[in-house]
């Protein structure tokens, strides 16, 4: 079992620059990775997307990969034929215009494309270092995942626990339910027909209560859902989803024996379980 919840941090320096990653996630639905690189390394983001994508099932992903240059990453360039064009331009500019003034430096500073800059380390430059720092960060950020999931776990495991021990209770007062129907019919039909009590009917209208008011089958399913529970915790890979739709199931039966519930002490061991119930749904809300 492991957490959607996870933190992963390292630097690398290399000759020329100085490099960070953070990995951190939280829940969500389905997985959902988001990258932030600087413009120059954005080639880069689908080799960090798969990686991530082949280690992490569920959750919010959040990538943040930063790059500080120790040694300069840009050369700048003088066009000489570029400036040669423009100053004849501009000479036979000021000679058409009748004017003495002077062509200065500032002149052409200002014209597009006279400096031109160079990047001197490309995406693959810097992804020299990225593999084996990712692989730092992730181990990290999974540790701690698994870490927060076995917390988890743990807490979910006494929690559905409590569920069995209270649904066993509860199984010991279904005779009592019973006898509290039979009761129910007799007295009703003694209010009716007085001494003219026909058990055989009696009996009959009890069996036909009892077919819609036994919480027997309810207990048998509750203890099958507990188990299936159990089963899905100990399974590889992303099992939320799974646990999520068998506590609904849970949850489905203990409403029923709460509804068919006449009982004080049942009413009770039922609001326990439910509670329990709702603490583990909250749980598993951050299980992969």
């Amino acid at each position: 079992m492991k957490s959607m919840t996870g933190y992963g941090y390292a630097e690398a320096a290399a000759k020329s620059f100085h490099i960070s990653l953070e990995i951190k996630s939280y829940n969500n639905r389905f997985l959902d990775i988001y990258i932030n690189l600087p413009p120059a390394l954005s080639p880069l983001e689908p080799r960090i997307r798969e990686y991530l994508g082949h280690r992490v099932l569920r959750g919010k992903v959040e990538v943040y990969l930063k790059i500080k240059n120790i040694e300069d990453d840009i050369s700048v360039f003088v066009d000489p034929a570029l400036v040669n064009g423009y100053m004849g331009s501009l000479k036979k500019l000021v000679s058409l215009a009748g004017t003495n003034e002077e062509i200065r430096l500032s002149h052409l500073l200002q014209i597009e494309g006279i400096l031109r800059t160079e990047q001197i380390r490309g995406a693959e430059d810097y992804w020299q270092e990225i593999p084996p720092l990712l692989d730092t960060v992730f181990a990290g950020f999974e540790a701690g995942r698994v870490r927060e999931g076995e917390a988890t776990e743990k807490d979910i495991l006494e929690l559905l626990a409590a569920i069995r021990k209270n649904a066993e209770q509860t199984s010991l007062y279904a005779p009592e339910i019973e006898k509290r129907f039979s009761q129910t019919i007799r007295a009703r039909m003694e209010e009716l027909l007085g001494d003219k009590i026909d058990e055989a009917r009696i009996a009959a209208e009890v069996a036909l209560l009892l077919v819609k008011y036994s919480i027997h089958e309810e207990l048998i399913r509750l203890a099958s859902h507990c188990e299936a529970f159990l089963a899905a915790t100990r399974e590889p890979g992303s099992i939320g989803k799974k646990l999520d739709f068998i506590c609904q199931e849970m949850n489905r039966e203990i409403n029923t024996i709460g509804s068919k519930n006449v009982i004080a002490e049942v009413s009770r061991l039922v609001v326990a379980m439910k509670d329990c119930l709702e603490n583990i749904r909250e749980q598993i809300r951050n299980i992969e």
